[in-house]
């Protein structure tokens, strides 16, 4: 597959560093890398770091660096976005070491979301280890993970020849399902490696860039005991544990301290190109990933053991 090879690390704006610093670490266990001018980076692997948090009012996604696999590549990527007419930047030696990459280039999607190309991204210099976790963070040839950005009134025709056309992705699936009358979400999703999607769109309520990113954990004990810690710290919850029918992933979905989510997870479906086939599902779940209220309400309600209400 030409083009993008895996994302490499995003860059999140943040209005509360120690809040952050603490949801990141203490409840999904991901570990420290180090203290920058305006914030700190984690990291999940091997890597120097898969996120970059900075301090500002934003509480979204600034940024997001999309590897390719090198420096040949690269050029004939932004010589390829650039014959679309789409502006490219190279970015400066203070960008390219605040980043650990060799290379980087800086453009923008359609919705405007800043994008960075980059080849190169440093391996930190202590290997990955995090005490709150039994496995590890599944990263490696499927990248950081996957995260799922808003339309906001972007056709799909346009953002899809950003992604696929210049950058190289490939449509894994569309789902759309009608979740009460007149009220559709239509989601498509993306790969660019094994990993069943990289970036998913939908134009879902919200204001912000990004819905949520995804974490995948080796060891499925990992997700039950960051959901107990999650739920312990009164950290509020999108939806509980659940599964999508698309890419398989037990996970649940806990909002961050800046408002967007992440999703926690383990056990996503691995693409084959050669046999994959495109399908459109009718359903965002399998099973679960209830918002945290109607839970309540069902178990609330449910009688007591004795058959006495509570």
């Amino acid at each position: 597959m030409s083009g993008v090879k895996e994302l490499g690390y995003v860059v999140y704006e943040v209005s509360d560093l120690a809040d952050w610093e603490h949801f990141a670490v203490e409840l999904l266990g991901m570990r420290f890398g180090e203290k920058t001018d305006g914030g700190f980076t984690l990291r999940t692997d091997e890597k120097a770091h898969r996120w970059i948090v900075t301090g500002g009012p934003a509480d979204d996604l600034v940024a997001t660096g999309y590897e390719v696999s090198d420096a040949a590549a690269l050029d004939a990527l932004v010589d390829k976005v650039r014959a679309a007419g789409v502006e490219v930047t190279e970015g400066d030696d203070a960008l390219a070491a605040a980043r650990k990459v060799e290379r980087v280039f800086v453009t923008a999607d359609p919705m405007g979301n800043r994008v960075e190309l980059v080849t190169g991204l440093a391996d930190a210099a202590t290997p990955f280890e995090s005490p709150k976790l039994l496995g590890g963070f599944v990263t490696g040839a499927g990248g950081a993970g996957h995260q799922v950005l808003l339309a906001h009134g972007v056709s799909r025709e346009e953002y899809l020849h950003f992604y696929i056309d210049l950058l190289g992705f490939k449509v894994s699936d569309v789902i759309v399902e009608e979740l009460a009358p007149g009220v559709v979400a239509d989601l498509i999703f993306l790969h660019c490696n094994g990993r069943h999607h990289t970036v998913a769109f939908g134009d879902l309520p919200s204001p912000k860039k990004t819905h949520h990113f995804m974490v995948e954990v080796t060891d499925i004990r990992d997700v039950g005991l960051a959901y107990d810690r999650c739920m312990d710290a009164r950290q509020p919850f999108e939806m509980t544990l659940g599964m999508h029918p698309n890419d398989h992933m037990f996970s649940f979905y806990v909002h961050t301290p800046s408002g967007f989510s992440v999703e926690y997870g383990w056990g996503g479906l691995i693409i084959d190109d050669a046999t994959w086939e495109v399908k459109t599902l009718d359903k965002l779940h399998s099973w679960g990933h209830r918002p945290p209220g109607v839970v309540a309400g069902l178990l609330a309600a449910a009688p007591a053991p004795n058959g006495k209400d509570h």
